[in-house]
């Protein structure tokens, strides 16, 4: 079992950047991939970004391409979402999360939520006018 922790909680202005990391279970991860999504209230979970593990393969969605960048260490434990040029429409709770096993078409399917098993506990990020 993953566990997985966000970290990177801010308040930031119209314009500015954050930087967020997602810690899993302090070892080295050795799933598929992991990704981002983010939540408002009453809303679906939305997918921001996801990253093969292997290779490093990156994948956006189309309100963040651009702007967004999802990375991971060498050390293979820790992922990151660096954001810029945030907007009030920015302002989600953020998750990350992870899949252990392999699958066809993952342009498509990793930007489905159920396509992941572990979750973390979700970290706020408001982005004021």
């Amino acid at each position: 079992q993953v566990h997985l922790v966000e970290s990177g909680v801010g308040l930031v202005q119209t314009g500015g950047s954050l930087k967020l990391s997602c810690a899993s279970s302090g070892r080295a991860f050795s799933g598929f991939a992991m990704a981002w999504f983010r939540q408002t209230p009453g809303n679906e979970r939305e997918f921001v970004a996801a990253i093969r593990w292997s290779d490093s393969n990156t994948y956006y969605g189309d309100s963040v391409k651009g702007r967004f960048a999802i990375s991971r260490d060498n050390a293979k434990t820790t992922m990151f979402l660096e954001m810029n040029n945030l907007g009030p429409e920015d302002t989600a709770l953020y998750y990350c999360a992870a899949r252990q096993g392999g699958i066809a078409s993952p342009s498509y399917y990793l930007r489905q939520s159920d396509q992941y098993s572990n979750w973390g506990q979700g970290t706020q990020v408001t982005v004021s006018s």
